[in-house]
């Protein structure tokens, strides 16, 4: 089959930006384009504007386009960037739109909310987003679109798809994905892990021949993403034993405390480390004083280990 060739090139630490809001709540463009033009230079893999850590479940349309185009601007050409797009489909479609018009480089379809459709209204939903743009789009495969091993075989014969996420977690399904794509002759699908702080569990995702994922931690301190990323390449168990053990696992006890965490938390990094950003928009809260202090351990420990 033809497929699209020019994908964009995505490797190392993938960056989801967080959305920053007023003291009013409107959406913070210059504290934006500084979170991601500061991000971005400490070298990231991609820009994914817009998605889940940046709250695109509850950002208007027009607040969507702002925030694409601020992404787009100030990462300037130095990552792809990629851009969320989801919800209903006519949001969706809108969104699309704007991505387009703000010039980003591929999408990421996130799953209809609300509503479950059988996996023929799954892939149809994709196939739709896809019909509506000639940009790379990356399947997000969690929630209300979780994807079956029938429907990955039909999404690998849409040119434009150049990935897919997983954010559920089911190892050998993600397996039977990846095994797919090879025996549809798509050696350019690339397969990511979503999970929600997915360092704790990439060893196995790479272990299936999944060497990307994204990383919500190098939203608020990248430098301890990267270190973990360093030591992932390297094949340095020590290394990454050490950073599970005294920050990812903990992090991840502290996130599964409060539905959501896995966005406020990582909002509250960004505020400790200096960039005011506001809280999250409901239904999602914000930590306790408690809460963030905790946090604060947390980083400082992640930040030693890097160091």
């Amino acid at each position: 089959m033809t497929t699209t060739s020019a994908f964009p090139a995505l490797d190392g630490v993938l960056f989801f930006p967080v959305t920053p809001f007023t003291a009013g709540d409107r959406v913070d463009i210059p504290a934006l384009k500084q979170h991601v033009d500061e991000r971005v230079a400490a070298g990231p893999g991609g820009v994914f504007i817009g998605c889940g850590t940046g709250e695109f479940h509850a950002l208007s349309a027009g607040e969507y386009a702002d925030v694409v185009r601020a992404g787009v601007e100030a990462t300037a050409g130095r990552v792809p960037v990629l851009a969320g797009v989801g919800g209903p489909l006519g949001h969706a479609r809108e969104c699309v739109a704007a991505a387009v018009s703000a010039g980003v480089d591929g999408l990421l379809v996130m799953p209809p909310y609300l509503v479950r459709g059988p996996q023929d209204g799954v892939a149809s939903y994709i196939e739709a987003i896809a019909a509506s743009t000639d940009l790379p789009i990356i399947a997000y495969h969690r929630g209300s679109a979780q994807l079956t091993l029938p429907t990955v075989e039909r999404l690998l014969d849409l040119p434009t798809l150049m990935g897919i996420k997983d954010g559920v977690g089911d190892v050998a399904l993600a397996q039977q994905f990846v095994r797919a794509a090879r025996t549809h002759g798509r050696s350019d699908v690339q397969f990511f892990n979503g999970l929600l702080t997915a360092e704790a569990s990439q060893s196995a995702y790479r272990a299936i021949g999944i060497p990307l994922y994204s990383s919500a931690v190098f939203a608020m301190a990248p430098e301890i993403a990267l270190a973990f990323y360093s030591a992932y390449e390297a094949g340095d168990e020590v290394r990454q034993d050490q950073f599970l053990d005294e920050f990812f696992t903990p992090l991840v006890r502290l996130r599964d405390t409060t539905p959501g965490f896995a966005v406020s938390l990582i909002k509250a990094g960004v505020r400790l480390g200096g960039l005011e950003v506001g809280g999250v928009r409901p239904p999602l809260t914000s930590p306790t004083h408690a809460q963030v202090e905790v946090l604060a351990e947390l980083l400082s420990t992640g930040r030693r280990i890097a160091a």
